[in-house]
């Protein structure tokens, strides 16, 4: 109970002891010079004095801090009006003081946060000029030289509008994939869920990429020989894309001669998880808290030796979290990378699939 007690309460009951003492002291010399000293009212006396002083000086010192320190408050609106009970503030000041240092650290930590964006935000703005501007430049380059003259030699005609066409159709793929990002971000993509076989949709994965993959002489395979089907419920489109930019990526940084793998495992009872290994570069720890940011590139270089966008691991977590799923990676630098996501499985089976061909 001592620890609950007001400490304004505290402030005024020693004050009014105080004023008591000191009126009683005075007022009982006076009485005893003028020969007229009664204990009775002297007592009464002092007692209403007490309860007097208490009233007052407690109702003062709330007035003073409520009303005084909670308009400087709501001026400079560094609190809330709401957080200014008077419980809190107006008879406590050591509780003034943690609502304070509390409010002064949430401020210096927003403020730290706002420098990192700031950051962040000044960055990304370069990465877009750099990823733009480098086609840009390529197409105007060929115009111009077209322009100039170069027109009128057939063969370095069809040679520079084809180059001229292929930085066209990088910034269209640069736009394309903002475009996805945003319409994620704002939740106007919507996804198509249906029950599909994730086996065959690496298969066709794979198929796709064989060629990439060869310049490189980079196996991809699973870890096993999967016979059966395993359906899982999702937008086959949108995973079909997440397995690309994964196992795209896996080539790009891969060694040549490596192999891209991918496993499908029980996670829970309605949960499988996919896992695209490569024995590639491998990336520093450092880098990983920022892989899934747009444009953010593990190589600083200005080269920048490997091509794509910069949006492809973004675009793979937003799909991933559009499904309500999680993605995760690990990776060691020189060893290789993983990087695995989680999807539903089917509780309905496709009316042509058996139960006997469900992983």
């Amino acid at each position: 109970m001592a620890n609950k007690f007001k400490r304004s309460y505290k402030f005024a009951i020693k004050t009014s002891i105080y004023i008591t003492i000191f009126v009683g002291f005075l007022l009982a010399v006076f009485l005893y010079y003028m020969d007229t000293f009664l204990w009775v009212p002297f007592l009464i006396f002092l007692f209403l004095l007490y309860i007097f002083s208490f009233f007052i000086i407690q109702q003062r010192v709330e007035y003073f801090i409520y009303r005084r320190i909670k308009k400087i408050y709501d001026n400079v609106s560094l609190l809330d009006s709401t957080t200014l009970r008077p419980s809190q503030v107006t008879t406590d000041m050591a509780t003034l003081t943690r609502e304070v240092e509390k409010f002064a650290e949430n401020k210096k930590l927003e403020i730290e946060a706002l420098k990192i964006r700031e950051g962040y935000r000044k960055e990304f703005m370069g990465n877009v000029s750099h990823e733009l501007k480098t086609p840009l430049f390529t197409v105007q380059g060929y115009i111009l030289t077209l322009l100039d003259g170069a027109m009128k030699d057939k063969a370095v005609r069809k040679k520079y509008l084809t180059r001229a066409s292929k930085g066209v159709e990088r910034l269209i793929y640069i736009v394309k994939d903002l475009d996805m990002i945003s319409k994620l971000e704002v939740g106007d993509l919507h996804l198509q869920l249906e029950d599909f076989n994730i086996v065959e949709l690496i298969q066709n994965t794979f198929d796709l990429l064989e060629m990439k993959a060869a310049k490189k002489n980079i196996t991809l395979t699973f870890d096993t020989d999967y016979q059966k089907a395993i359906y899982v419920y999702g937008d086959r489109e949108r995973i079909q894309q997440v397995l690309t930019n994964l196992v795209v990526n896996s080539i790009k940084y891969g060694k040549k001669d490596g192999t891209t793998e991918i496993t499908i495992e029980n996670l829970i009872k309605n949960k499988v998880i996919v896992r695209v290994t490569d024995n590639g570069e491998g990336i520093a720890k450092e880098n990983i808290p920022r892989l899934f940011e747009r444009f953010y590139r593990v190589d600083k270089s200005g080269s920048r030796k490997e091509g794509g966008s910069g949006l492809g691991l973004a675009i793979v977590k937003h799909i991933i979290e559009a499904h309500e799923e999680k993605i995760y990676v690990e990776s060691v630098f020189g060893v290789g990378s993983e990087f695995s996501f989680t999807l539903e499985k089917s509780e309905e089976l496709p009316e042509t699939v058996s139960e006997a061909d469900i992983f």
